[in-house]
């Protein structure tokens, strides 16, 4: 039998209807809106009538920083689900909605792989349900009322080049990340320089997914900074008015979407902010939902723990009251190569120096987890066929240096099958000791903030404001927004804001060039390094290979 893709293997799977997949979730039909056969979305009021129910246990899957060799976190994320059901225990799975600029780009499709997939997988990965549209939408809407507002008059004095809101699309595009808009004559607007940001790093799609309720989420939208007035006074959304309007552009995307495994285990598959540039979680409304429906709720961060990871538990968790009964930390001796500067195409040989060079990035990721946060951790190696017996002993017997077990997960090629090793020992920690902390407490400034995740999270020396990083600082002081949570942007492929800089760096010092406050969010963003807000599309971007025949079916999807 010849090797299968993963969009092959999830074209061959049967779906059950969703109402079958609602039904083994617990969801009535009164709170299902079906798009189709195998997708709906789930009535908000459900967390009301369920709000004496217990919460089950909460599991975090996260990484090692990402290479090109990748780590599968979510098919990680999705064969636990998956193998959970199967050593019989009642489980459910919460994921981010994959955007179109990955897609279409380089790293593929967001919905797992091999046999551990969420489905129906090109739905997923293509529009879904139209949430990111709808968040575009209400996104450009703000945009549209505050060029709208200057030309009529600008009753609010709004200094068109303190303007901080920017545009958005979900699609990697470089040419749009520095524009000049308004050009034509006085009819057209105003001449003033702008930009685009990917939909997913907008302060809508946070807001999106750490709002509670429709009350919540106007509140949020109105406290949204949009820029300053002539006096470098704050102007909000609400000033505006347009949190209504955009309220209703989000009303029914608000409610998260229920899908299934390739095994039926439930899921839901909502928002979906990056990591490296945003906050990185699934909505809070999915998660909470998911805790009261089922024992035990396998969700993942985006990108490696000092990213995804560090904003769940320091930003999603702060807000939200949750905490984690257990982490589950994906590496691969592959990638563990690469980050020991194995070259790719050697990463099929055995190489236990260049093991041992890459394994210091999983063990500062699991020192992380447990000793800064003190929760109990496991570490899945995603194995290959490659991976050698020496090596996989390896990576255990450092791991157990440090007091955490390692399981193998099989689950590409064998779905809940191969993750019951991993199910068991999650289980098992879901029931030991967890003293949770957060890196940093809330009463600290923003400086001490980004230094306690610089030192701790990432090991830098320092951090150094640079650009219109010292002003803007002043300025967010000024403001009050000092007891506000940080939300990091950096590249992922570092502990630092280096790229090249792989395994685990030291002596380093980390520079932030932009600070600007999501108000309705509720975090500040700290932008580091030469991360950017609008991803470019690559050389040879994946949508060359991607199709549709005459009958719908859709190919070079991965």
């Amino acid at each position: 039998m010849g090797f299968k893709s993963d969009i092959e293997i999830a074209q061959e799977a049967t779906p059950l209807h969703i109402q079958e997949i609602a039904k083994t979730a617990g969801v009535d039909e009164k709170y299902l809106s079906q798009y189709g056969n195998y997708k709906a979305k789930v009535d908000l009021n459900i967390l009301k009538d369920m709000a004496d129910k217990p919460n089950g246990k909460l599991i975090l899957v996260t990484a090692i920083n990402p290479t090109s060799a990748g780590e599968g976190k979510t098919t990680t994320t999705v064969g636990l689900g998956d193998g959970l059901r199967k050593i019989g225990k009642k489980s459910m799975i919460a994921l981010r909605e994959p955007s179109l600029g990955p897609v279409f780009g380089v790293k593929g499709g967001a919905a797992g792989g091999g046999y551990a997939q969420v489905i129906p997988m090109e739905d997923i990965n293509l529009h879904f349900t139209g949430d990111f549209h709808a968040i575009g939408a209400a996104n450009n809407l703000l945009a549209a009322m505050i060029d709208n507002h200057i030309y009529q008059g600008n009753a609010l004095r709004i200094d068109p080049q303190s303007i901080t809101w920017r545009r958005c699309v979900d699609m990697n595009d470089r040419q749009l990340r520095n524009v000049v808009d308004g050009l034509g004559g006085k009819a057209n607007g105003r001449p003033r320089e702008d930009g685009y940001d990917i939909t997913v790093a907008s302060e809508v799609m946070a807001i999106f997914c750490l709002a509670s309720d429709i009350t919540d989420l106007k509140e949020r939208l109105a406290r949204i900074i949009i820029g300053y007035n002539v006096d470098g006074e704050p102007v909000t959304c609400g000033q505006l008015k347009a949190q209504g309007a955009m309220a209703a552009l989000l009303k029914d995307a608000l409610n998260p979407n229920l899908v299934q495994t390739i095994e039926h285990t439930p899921a839901f598959v909502h928002g979906g902010p990056f990591a490296n540039i945003a906050h990185g979680c699934n909505s809070l409304t999915a998660t909470k939902i998911a805790l009261k429906l089922s024992d035990y709720v396998v969700t993942e961060a985006g990108f490696g723990a000092d990213l995804g990871a560090e904003k769940f538990l320091d930003i999603k968790c702060r807000m939200s009251g949750l905490k984690p009964d257990a982490v589950v930390i994906v590496a691969t001796v592959r990638a563990l190569k690469l980050h020991g500067g194995a070259k790719k195409d050697e990463l099929g040989t055995e190489n236990l120096a260049a093991l041992e060079n890459g394994m210091p990035n999983l063990l500062r990721h699991v020192e992380n987890i447990t000793k800064v946060y003190n929760l109990p951790a496991v570490v899945a190696i995603n194995r290959f066929p490659t991976d050698t017996e020496a090596e996989l002993k390896y990576v255990e017997a450092k791991c157990h240096e440090l007091g955490v077990k390692v399981a193998l997960s099989e689950v590409w090629g064998k779905g809940g099958e191969g993750g019951k090793a991993l199910a068991e020992e999650v289980v098992r920690l879901c029931e030991t000791e967890n003293n949770f902390t957060y890196c940093y407490e809330d009463n600290l400034s923003i400086l001490e903030k980004i230094e306690a995740i610089a030192k701790r999270i990432y090991r830098a020396d320092s951090v150094e404001l640079v650009d219109n990083a010292p002003k803007q600082l002043a300025q967010l002081e000024a403001l009050g927004f000092s007891n506000m949570p940080v939300c990091m942007a950096k590249t992922q492929y570092s502990f630092s804001d280096d790229p090249t800089k792989l395994g685990a760096p030291t002596g380093f010092k980390l520079t932030v060039r932009n600070l600007k406050v999501s108000a309705g969010a509720g975090f500040i963003v700290a932008l580091t390094g030469a991360v950017m807000t609008m991803p470019g599309l690559p050389k040879s971007p994946s949508a060359e290979r991607i199709d549709v025949d005459e009958n719908g079916k859709i190919s070079g999807l991965f």
